[in-house]
């Protein structure tokens, strides 16, 4: 297929795609300018910056992974443009730097559709001197309008699966003339790379993950821990939850409830199980599957009302065998607050979620068997002796209750994966490093 019947295509499908996206944002109740100016390439006023470095981050995890970046570029007196396709990405970079955004350093800006006219207004009206794409996002008609207006531009903590090969193979000329129009790609890992040349890129560089990076907020573990002193229970959190498998942990909390019933004991006076849905949509449906279930829950957002980390908050906790985490944004005072923490999106063929976070604040991981998106990572995890795989969530309670009874361990595999994560930071300097490189050259012819 080449860019011509690649344009049509989307050009067809197009109603479609926006009924899609507008059902989504019905769904997630957030302002997502699905038929906005911005999403056409359409801007009511001049660009604010003058040459920015163009940042494109497409939702909450991949903006979660462009932190540090983003940072750096701040840091080194860069202007930002900043992008997303979802409302979740949006909210996220705009949380993490309000400062920059009310200083000027840093816009937010809708990406606009994949067609040829509202992609070539976009390069002309923001001028980037230069554009990174963080690990997967590659659109034909964007990369091509960036080459035309002289853009250069990098594919950062790039991640490619057999699967991603395949279908970019499948497309034909235009995913490959689009992979061949980087001026340089970072990939995660040697894999990642190979694949990347396979599917058309050139003198790929293997540099790591953005996610080893990021540095946990300070005042969040700080929170989290001093919480989880003052509870009299133990904590597992089951981090990250995707479509059907709040349902399956549920069932398997109440199990375990019973299972130990059966033994003389109580186990919600001993432990505290933190279940956090990945997305927002899903935080109510997770509230009304507990109260199905029977399962005694209270929402962190109540905990927050009650003063956050206080007696009353304390109180709420103690009647509670789940507490369900309903915020965004506050993954490090999750993981401060456990000792065990099953990272979800793997228990369902989802392909998995990010665990080095976790890893970086020393909480010992259990993942499931579908980790496709993250198995180099989580293969080293283990291999490390930070993380375990195991077979289903009623495995993964198990496993969970059992560390929790071998303190030894669990402070082994925490140790274990601090080390982990220490060793593998840097991606972030060679990128940016190299951006300079980009930089240096186009001023210098």
């Amino acid at each position: 297929m080449n860019r011509f019947f690649y344009t049509a295509l989307i050009r067809i499908l197009t109603p479609g795609l926006l009924g899609w996206m507008g059902l989504r944002a019905r769904r997630t109740d957030g302002n997502w300018g699905v038929c906005s100016g911005s999403r056409f390439g359409r801007y009511g006023s001049p660009s604010p910056l003058k040459k920015p470095v163009w940042v494109h981050a497409v939702s909450l995890g991949e903006m979660r992974a462009a932190q540090p970046l983003v940072q750096a570029l701040l840091d080194q007196d860069e202007t930002v443009l900043l992008t997303h396709m979802t409302v979740t990405g949006r909210a996220e970079g705009e949380r993490t730097f309000r400062q920059a955004v009310a200083g000027g350093r840093l816009l937010q800006q809708w990406l606009p559709y994949d067609f040829p006219g509202a992609t070539s207004r976009f390069m002309e009206h923001y001028q980037p001197c230069a554009g990174i794409l963080i690990e997967r996002e590659v659109w034909p008609n964007l990369l091509a309008a960036a080459r035309r207006h002289h853009v250069p531009t990098i594919l950062a903590s790039a991640r490619f699966s057999d699967n991603a090969l395949r279908q970019s193979l499948r497309l034909g000329r235009v995913m490959r003339e689009a992979y061949a129009s980087f001026s340089a790609v970072y990939a995660q890992t040697l894999h990642d790379a190979q694949r990347l040349e396979q599917a058309g890129a050139s003198a790929v560089r293997v540099s790591g993950n953005f996610k080893f990076d990021v540095t946990p907020a300070v005042g969040g573990v700080r929170r989290g821990k001093a919480f989880a002193s003052d509870l009299p229970r133990k904590v597992v959190a089951i981090a990250s939850t995707r479509e059907g498998e709040d349902e399956l942990f549920i069932r398997a909390i109440g199990r375990q409830i019973k299972r130990a019933r059966a033994q003389g004991r109580n186990l919600s006076e001993h432990v505290l199980f933190c279940l956090i849905p990945r997305h927002p949509q899903r935080f109510d449906e997770a509230a009304e599957q507990l109260g199905k279930a029977g399962v005694q829950y209270v929402r962190r957002s109540q905990l927050i009302a009650a003063g956050d980390c206080g007696s009353t908050a304390l109180e709420l906790c103690g009647r509670a065998t789940v507490l369900l985490g309903d915020t965004l944004g506050e993954m490090p005072w999750y993981y401060s607050l456990s000792q065990v923490a099953i990272v979800a999106g793997s228990f369902q063929p989802l392909g998995g979620q990010n665990l080095i976070e976790a890893c970086a604040i020393g909480v010992p991981v259990l993942v499931g068997p579908h980790t496709r998106n993250f198995e180099q990572a989580v293969v080293d995890a283990m291999d490390e002796g930070a993380a375990l795989r195991v077979a289903d969530p009623d495995a993964a309670l198990q496993m969970a209750l059992q560390l929790l009874d071998e303190p030894q361990r669990l402070a082994r595999m925490g140790e274990a994966g601090e080390h982990w994560v220490k060793k593998h930071t840097g991606a972030v300097a060679r990128v940016v490093a190299g951006l300079n490189e980009l930089k240096a050259r186009a001023i210098q012819g």
